[in-house]
């Protein structure tokens, strides 16, 4: 469907972040099973329960505009998925493996965050005052995940895999 107004693109975008968020929500447990870092472990299976929060929230945004739920196939996020796929079959020590595997996460929340972000200013300009609100939930979500990921890349798991990189 082509996008006639702002509406039609905020739905047309949603159905990508909803699609985004279907194929994250499938990656997250086995990307956990295949980190050595426990802590790493808990925020991605923290993150999977979170994001099934956001897929419902999605579907009350659905809901609100009086929409369908079907998800537009997002291709960024197949992608981004896909090369935290290749990080696992590099053979790299586990420990640079889990710091890889951050920075992909990472790549992935501010894909979120950009998205969230865009859609939530178009809810607004749409005065969906109901539906920026939840956006935004999500947005603020997004945010505090890549902060939580990026405390835990610096505090320990890069730390982790440069001892063993200057180990090797």
């Amino acid at each position: 469907m082509a996008a006639k107004t702002m509406q039609d693109l905020l739905l047309e975008e949603m159905r990508d972040i909803y699609h985004a968020e279907k194929q994250i929500l499938k990656a997250l447990p086995k990307l956990a099973k295949k980190v050595q870092s426990e802590t790493l472990r808990a925020a991605f299976l923290e993150h999977a329960e979170q994001t099934q929060g956001q897929i419902e929230r999605l579907e009350q945004c659905f809901e609100e505009m009086d929409a369908r739920t079907r998800g537009k196939p997002c291709e960024a996020m197949k992608g981004l998925i896909e090369e935290a796929q290749e990080i696992l079959e590099m053979g790299m020590a586990p420990e640079v493996t889990d710091a890889a595997l951050i920075a992909a996460a990472q790549k992935v929340e501010h894909y979120e965050i950009a998205s969230y972000g865009t859609l939530h200013a178009y809810a607004q300009g749409c005065g969906l005052d109901r539906v920026a609100k939840l956006l935004e939930q999500t947005l603020n979500e997004e945010k505090e995940t890549d902060k939580r990921l990026n405390m835990l890349a610096i505090n320990d798991v890069n730390k982790k895999a440069l001892d063993v990189s200057k180990a090797a």
